[in-house]
């Protein structure tokens, strides 16, 4: 049975990966902050045991190797899907927000990689997956602002591209994701997708990982996007 761990599992795009990969028969380790309060996630359970939650905090760099601890056995896919958009803009933008992005952004998916690399090299998949953003693509800054998230979302794929050179004897394929434009708490109402549809594209493209795509950039519909 392949397993997926998945930070920020509690809700929106975290969320929507482990419910549409149990229903495709997976195991899934959650990883969240709040375990107690995680009560969408807690209806997924069907008490097979193929649902288990554990607590994970990316703001701390810690997290990552106490999980370790706690998960046994080969990762199939580590998605570190847990992030955070910090809104300051110019005059405002270096700031503590700035810092905690960074660290929650760009950090501790770096930490999760060093953590479970041997893990995800001992499975069938072999995938590490990053939930980055187009907003990350320097490239692509045509309107400015949002300095925390752009330079967090900037560094994250800048990780991806370097762990994607240092796993890649071990067989290990990162890929490094953006959503598109989603309908959740975060992406806001007006995105032109909606978590299913979003999901749905990124798990298809997962399941086509091969070492090809490895350290490439991709829209969920597969488009290259620029860096």
């Amino acid at each position: 049975m392949p397993h997926a761990l998945i930070t920020g599992a509690n809700r929106g795009l975290g969320l929507e990966h482990t419910r549409q990969l149990l229903e495709r028969g997976w195991r899934i380790t959650a990883a969240v902050r709040n375990p107690a309060g995680a009560t969408e996630l807690k209806a997924l359970d069907a008490g097979d045991g193929r649902l288990r939650i554990e607590t994970y905090d990316a703001a701390d760099l810690t997290a990552a190797a106490a999980l370790k601890q706690r998960v046994a056995g080969p990762v199939d896919i580590l998605f570190a899907n847990a992030g955070m958009m910090h809104r300051d803009g110019f005059g405002t933008g270096a700031s503590e927000g700035f810092i905690t992005s960074m660290r929650v952004n760009a950090a501790a998916p770096l930490a999760l990689a060093e953590a479970f690399a041997d893990q995800v090299a001992a499975s069938q998949m072999k995938v590490i997956a990053l939930q980055s953003s187009r907003m990350g693509s320097i490239a692509d800054n045509d309107s400015g602002g949002m300095y925390a998230y752009r330079a967090s979302k900037a560094a994250l794929n800048a990780i991806g591209k370097s762990l994607s050179h240092d796993l890649k004897a071990k067989g290990v394929v990162v890929l490094i994701l953006h959503p598109g434009w989603v309908r959740t708490r975060m992406g806001g109402p007006g995105g032109n997708l909606t978590v299913t549809e979003a999901v749905e594209a990124q798990l298809d493209l997962i399941a086509r990982a091969n070492p090809a795509m490895n350290g490439r950039f991709f829209h969920a519909n597969g488009q290259d996007l620029p860096w």
